[in-house]
């Protein structure tokens, strides 16, 4: 049990995706302008993490080498199919909010990347570990970024005013306040690694 726990810390501390991996930065930037859309987006690709690892990691020895890669797409594309209706028919506004950056999941280097690197030479159980402590670190580093943007760029929190005559920085809910947020945290981040 220590090595599974082992497996999902390591997501999201050690190889968090965006705060060390720098993995997934594309979606990070643009769906980050508020926490119900850092954590839809969030929930999605941890979904179709969790899915796809145990997927390919079951397949791993009757997958050949040299299609291996058309074969996790599929698989991945099978998963991002089932968030994407999902949220279409119980959650049209979130669909919206994301647009495309849900369909583009199939691409995105954190889901092919656990499938190349890790699910495809690893068991099931440690795979399904590692898309989960993956995926939650993904959704934390979303909703950190998330809560800063909505909070400093738009002066409310989940929709909500927050502070009366609070004067929002509208920079901060801008796509260039997303790579000023992100930069911030990714300076903070590393002090902490070097100071350790």
């Amino acid at each position: 049990m220590k090595k599974f726990f082992h497996e999902f810390l390591k997501g999201i501390f050690r190889e968090n995706p965006t705060f060390v991996l720098a993995l997934g930065l594309c979606p990070t930037l643009a769906v980050s302008t508020s926490l119900t859309n850092g954590l839809g987006m969030g929930v999605a690709a941890t979904f179709v993490l969790l899915g796809s690892n145990v997927i390919i990691s079951g397949m791993r020895n009757i997958i050949p080498g040299r299609i291996r890669i058309p074969c996790y797409i599929v698989v991945i594309a099978t998963f991002v199919t089932l968030v994407e209706m999902t949220m279409k028919a119980y959650s049209p506004a979130l669909d919206r909010a994301l647009g495309i950056y849900v369909p583009l999941i199939v691409v995105n280097c954190i889901v092919l990347g656990r499938a190349e690197a890790y699910a495809c030479k690893s068991s099931v159980t440690n795979s399904f570990f590692d898309g989960l402590g993956m995926g939650v670190g993904f959704t934390l580093a979303l909703l950190l970024i998330s809560g800063i943007r909505e909070v400093s760029g738009a002066g409310t929190i989940l929709g909500r005013e927050i502070i009366k005559g609070f004067d929002p920085v509208r920079v901060i809910s801008m796509p260039s306040g997303a790579l000023l947020v992100i930069g911030l945290l990714l300076a903070f981040f590393n002090l902490i690694k070097r100071k350790k």
